[in-house]
């Protein structure tokens, strides 16, 4: 029987984020502001608005000393301490989280993509992750552009396969960039082959579970966007900004 515990927290904010250039040019992406706050602030407060307490960030590319002189040790996020770790070149997301092992110690993992930003709480999908014997949990939204996404063709309450970026995708669903995983992970991920673009896919990870008939998901109701592209980081601005007029009291 598998005893809940608490899952441990990684963000990944390494890549040198070429499709934001010039904005980029002399910062990481993840320390772009997103209306109020730097970007990294809302993957870190998503992960410990859902109890998260041990929590480790993947950076690169030449300012990763930016992320130690904005966050700290944490305490401004009521955590003890924050882990960091250093990501060379572009490796893909998958090869990022195999920099995690050693801190995720077979702990299961809820993973993020610094550039990720949700309206909800995702507490709910945590508690439901941490109710399952094994395996893995995807959390999807539906979108107006599945083809920049990872994209799940769905059979009832299962996925039976991702493709990433698709032409032709099989749902209106991306999968978003919020991943939980059992401490399985990260054998999958050591045997994984590079794609043809050259890193080692998180699609692939997931596609693997899927193949062991131990992955699950749920479809987020609140908004989500990444912030990877010109487009998205406004849209993300936006969205934060009417979010916070409707939680101010007027008057």
């Amino acid at each position: 029987m598998h005893t809940a515990s608490q899952p441990k927290g990684i963000i990944l904010a390494g890549g040198l984020g070429s499709r934001l250039r010039p904005l980029t040019k002399v910062t990481n992406k993840h320390l772009l502001p997103v209306y109020d706050k730097p970007m990294i602030y809302y993957p870190l407060e998503t992960l410990r608005k859902a109890g998260l307490e041990d929590i480790m960030i993947v950076t690169g590319g030449n300012w990763a000393g930016d992320f130690l002189r904005l966050l700290g040790n944490g305490r401004d996020f009521g955590l003890k301490d924050i882990y960091y770790t250093y990501q060379e070149g572009e490796g893909g997301i998958a090869d990022a989280l195999r920099l995690c092992e050693h801190f995720a110690e077979n702990s299961r993992v809820v993973v993020i993509l610094g550039d990720n930003i949700l309206e909800e709480d995702i507490s709910p999908y945590v508690r439901r992750f941490g109710e399952q014997e094994s395996g893995a949990r995807l959390l999807l939204k539906e979108v107006p552009d599945p083809e920049r996404f990872g994209v799940p063709e769905l059979d009832g309450d299962r996925i039976v396969r991702i493709e990433e970026k698709p032409a032709r995708p099989k749902s209106r669903y991306a999968v978003t960039g919020v991943y939980m995983y059992d401490e399985s992970v990260f054998s999958i991920a050591q045997n994984l082959r590079p794609s043809a673009r050259g890193e080692l896919e998180i699609t692939d990870v997931n596609n693997e579970y899927v193949r062991r008939g131990d992955l699950r998901y749920d479809i987020l109701s609140g908004w989500w966007t990444d912030a990877g592209q010109f487009e998205s980081l406004h849209l993300a601005s936006n969205l934060v900004s009417e979010q916070r007029r409707r939680e101010t009291p007027t008057g």
